[in-house]
This record gives C-alpha cells, structure tokens and sequence, in this order.
C-alpha cells in the first residue's frame, strides 16, 4: 500500500499562488498508480480536483481549468499541483490520491476510483 503525504499549504490572499506537493513511499512502482488532487471544504462532499495518469495525462475539474496545473514526476515519485489566481473558494483541505487498479491509468475524478489518501494540506484564500 502507497504511503501519501501532502505539503505545501497555507493562507494567501485572493488572486495569489500556492504549490502543493505529494511524496509517495511504500510502492512496489509509482509509475503504475493513477495520481490525483481532491478538496474538501466545510460542510461539503470532498471533490476531485485534477488527476495525472501514468504517461502525463491529465484531467480536471472545470472550476479549475487555466488556473491549476498537476504535474508528476515518477523518477522522485513525487506530484504537484500549482494553484495559481486563487479565489476564496478554493479554501478547503486538499488532498493527495493514487490508484494502481488501472495499471496508472485514470477513469475519473470520482473519490471512488482511488484506493489510497494522504492526511491532506489545508489552503485558506482570503478575500
């Protein structure tokens, strides 16, 4: 089992950028696991918010199209996602994903379609 940890969390203001990052460990191949970026804020169901397969490609919500970018990079087994012209509404706890049921390939961005989470990163934009 994959182990997950997310960093790169903090407060910013409106307008402002933030990188997240997600070191993996404990994996028989990081190649072959679907990555992905999920959010939960308050009082809501956690969403997906951009997934990488095993060859760079990538999907992604559509709240978040042109202003995030994920990225991975399998030789440091490592996964980003740059958060750029941040709105309030992106403050939420933000977590880490990986799936190896497709062989790194990835269906959706559906919690259901990963198997394994960080403890996740908390982004907070202030208006």
């Amino acid at each position: 089992q994959v182990q997950l940890v997310e960093s790169g969390g903090g407060s910013v203001q409106a307008g402002g950028s933030l990188r997240l990052s997600c070191a993996a460990s404990g994996y028989v191949s990081y190649y072959h696991y679907c990555m992905g970026w999920f959010r939960q804020a308050p009082g809501k169901e956690r969403e997906g918010v951009a997934s990488i397969d095993r060859d760079g490609g990538t999907r992604y919500a559509d709240s978040v199209k042109g202003r995030f970018t994920i990225s991975r990079d399998n030789v440091k087994s490592t996964l980003s996602l740059q958060m750029n012209s941040l709105e309030p509404e992106d403050t939420a706890m933000y977590y880490c994903a990986a799936d190896r049921r497709r062989g790194g390939y990835c269906y959706s961005l559906e919690a259901y379609e990963f198997n394994s989470w960080g403890q996740g990163t908390q982004v907070t934009v202030s208006s």
